[in-house]
């Protein structure tokens, strides 16, 4: 009876024999680039989302104080204030309000300050217009954002 040899693999031309080190420097040099630009998306990610959060800070603020200033509108003019804003006249709740409005918008964002205008025309058929505006400084910008809120009340004399 015959035996069968299993065939003997065949020795490789010298060029099919793997990768050379130059390959693989050359993969490496295409891997740390393309990491290198991962890296530096998700920077921009996490600089889009500080921006995202002090802007929500700001409209989630800038509506806390609308909701107090509708809760107690007299005198007209009570939460006027300028840039930056310091509480004065006004009534005790609205110097209050005015207070710890202030403090929040100093904490929560970076070199806070805010104003509230108020415009009152004089003519009975017209609404009070409070403006509020909130401004910070973000990281690498030179100029500060702004986020402005325009609420109109009618008095209930009107």
């Amino acid at each position: 009876m015959t035996r069968l040899m299993p065939p003997r693999p065949r020795p490789m031309p010298r060029k099919a024999r793997g990768f050379t080190l130059v390959e693989v420097l050359i993969a490496l040099v295409v891997l740390s680039i393309g990491l290198l630009g991962i890296a530096a998306l998700y920077l921009e990610t996490l600089r889009a989302n500080r921006t995202a959060l002090y802007r929500t800070q700001a409209v989630t603020l800038a509506a806390d104080l609308a909701d107090r200033i509708r809760a107690n509108r007299d005198p007209p003019g009570a939460y006027a204030c300028a840039a930056p804003c310091v509480p004065g006249g006004g009534n005790d709740i609205a110097i209050e309000d005015l207070t710890q409005w202030v403090g929040l918008v100093q904490a929560q964002l970076p070199g806070g300050t805010a104003a509230v205008t108020y415009l009152n025309d004089g003519v009975d058929n017209t609404p009070d217009v409070y403006t509020i505006d909130i401004s910070w400084t973000e990281v690498g910008q030179a100029t500060p954002v702004t986020y402005q809120l325009r609420m109109e009340l009618w008095r209930s004399d009107a």
